[in-house]
């Protein structure tokens, strides 16, 4: 399936070359910073009457798209 995008190639290409001219540091804490931004924007969509536990699965659904099973954390350290 072809991408779809309304940015012209030049300006594509200016954004990524400004993105790479930072150093791996500058990139990694954008890239950081963007992650909590998203993860606010789900918390705030979340139903507020959730325990903290729902919550925090809840948010993990949607972040990452799979539910998180309990117990999966013991088998896993062996």
């Amino acid at each position: 399936m072809p991408r779809m995008t309304d940015t012209p190639p030049e300006i594509e290409r200016m954004v990524r070359n400004k993105l790479m001219a930072r150093s791996a540091e500058e990139r990694l804490i954008m890239g950081v910073e963007m992650f909590d931004s998203a993860r606010e924007m789900v918390k705030a969509s979340l139903p507020k009457n959730l325990s903290v536990t729902e919550r925090r699965r809840l948010l993990f659904k949607r972040i990452y798209g799979k539910e998180l099973k309990i117990g999966s954390y013991e088998s896993d350290a062996g």
